[in-house]
């Protein structure tokens, strides 16, 4: 008889922890939803307008892969593209840069806003702690700064690249490492690359004390207050606590915003998203820090509400505000 192996943490359809260490991803939950999170192979020719390529990145630090997203260039008299790079959410232990719940709104994003987009495939907790996830998310801006000088070559890059207008953007604990890596980008020479902008969409940005928003907003399947609490606790380092610097910039213990040297922000938050008040706190210590900052807020909807491609196709309100999204980011590239 083969012994069961024990679970240990659990988080509801999403992933399962076992006393051995290991960990099981394997989706669990409704299965009309499980299309979202397969993974999309890439293509070289243009679907929609896009095509989608996985580049290998090996040094001496990590072996990790990118996601290149090149949209089709129909008017010759535009030949460079400004480059967005994209960190996934998934509370720094699930999803992947090529699930298609991201594939299907970073084709559109790369589309609408005629970007190159690259996506980064980010280690997971808890195999991989933070600041893991972070310290991946810098060396791809680094690499874009290795091709901006000719030290290496990615055709799709070094053709149409405008190393000049370079993003960051994320969603959830992507936003997180958006301004982890916007704040280290501060204190490093990436000539001839600029750091346009930086783009936090609902970033999870906490407190270990429950905010209001936490205790009265309703719950969604993106994010209920279980997967807040289980997937950090996985994630933090051991020890820590949801006030730690990477969870909560705008605690005590992190680098205050005054000292940090950071790009514009488009900081997107949702009105209905259950931690959208300590969001807000970040903003306003953003705002007091005398730091470059545009607010959008989308209203009726929650957390990550545009990755639901369902709700985006079946519900009018979250179809109509994620095209407001898409607009209030391609506005802000345009300005940059």
């Amino acid at each position: 008889m083969v012994n069961e192996k024990k679970v240990i943490e659990e988080v509801s359809g999403w992933l399962r922890v076992f006393e051995d260490g290991s960990v099981d991803r394997t989706w669990t939950g409704p299965p009309e939803v499980k299309f979202m999170s397969e993974p999309v192979p890439p293509h070289d020719d243009f679907i929609n307008g896009v095509a989608v390529k996985d580049v290998a990145v090996t040094n001496e630090n990590s072996n990790s892969r990118l996601r290149i997203y090149l949209p089709e260039l129909n008017d010759t008299s535009v030949n460079k593209l400004p480059v967005i790079l994209h960190f996934h959410g998934g509370g720094f232990c699930i999803s992947q840069a090529d699930w298609f719940m991201y594939y299907t709104v970073y084709t559109r994003l790369a589309s609408v806003t005629k970007s190159i987009i690259i996506s980064v495939f980010l280690p997971l907790s808890p195999e991989h702690r933070l600041p893991a996830a972070c310290d991946a998310g810098f060396p791809a801006l680094l690499r874009l700064r290795d091709i901006s000088r000719q030290q290496l070559n990615e055709p799709w890059l070094t053709k149409y690249a405008d190393f000049n207008r370079v993003f960051l953007i994320g969603d959830s604990s992507g936003g997180n490492i958006v301004h982890y890596v916007a704040a280290r980008a501060g204190e490093e020479d990436l000539s001839p690359v600029r750091l346009a902008g930086a783009i936090p969409i609902h970033p999870g940005f906490v407190r270990s004390k429950r905010s209001k928003s936490e205790l009265e907003q309703e719950q969604t399947p993106f994010l209920t207050l279980d997967m807040v609490d289980k997937f950090l606790g996985l994630a933090l380092p051991v020890g820590s606590n949801k006030d730690h610097p990477i969870t909560c910039p705008m605690s005590d213990v992190a680098v205050a915003v005054e000292e940090l040297k950071l790009p514009p922000y488009l900081y997107c938050m949702a009105d209905k998203d259950l931690i959208k008040d300590t969001e807000m706190e970040f903003y306003e210590v953003m705002k007091k820090g005398g730091k470059d900052v545009e607010l959008f807020v989308n209203n009726g909807v929650g957390h990550s509400f545009y990755l639901n491609k369902i709700a985006v196709e079946m519900d009018p309100v979250t179809g109509s505000e994620t095209e407001k999204l898409f607009e209030a980011i391609a506005e802000f590239i345009s300005k940059h």
